[in-house]
């Protein structure tokens, strides 16, 4: 389960996505886990969206392209080097979960 799980309304700021959702996973196992049950639950081709998923686990951030809504999983110490909230500022705060 992904914690700290933020989803951002980013339109009319970002040109590549409607939607940014960030969340924090505890374990590369964990990064793992959560992209392929994401996938799963998308309509996009499974294959398409878990390519590269073991070296991007590895590297603490697995981003997920479903269209109009990028799922940045995060682990702890890459979510805090790339803050992408602050970087996201401007968008608005739909969700935030604890």
């Amino acid at each position: 389960m992904g914690e700290n799980i933020l989803l951002l309304d980013v339109q009319g700021i970002s040109s590549i996505a409607d939607y940014y959702v960030i969340a924090t996973c505890q374990t590369e196992r964990q990064l793992k886990s959560m992209a392929r049950d994401l996938s799963q639950l998308s309509n996009t081709k499974r294959g398409q969206l878990l390519r590269g998923l073991d070296k991007q686990a590895e590297g603490g951030w697995v981003l997920l392209d479903l269209e109009d809504v990028l799922v940045h999983l995060f682990s702890a110490d890459q979510r805090d080097y790339y803050n992408l909230e602050e970087l996201w500022e401007e968008g608005k705060v739909v969700l935030k979960l604890q």
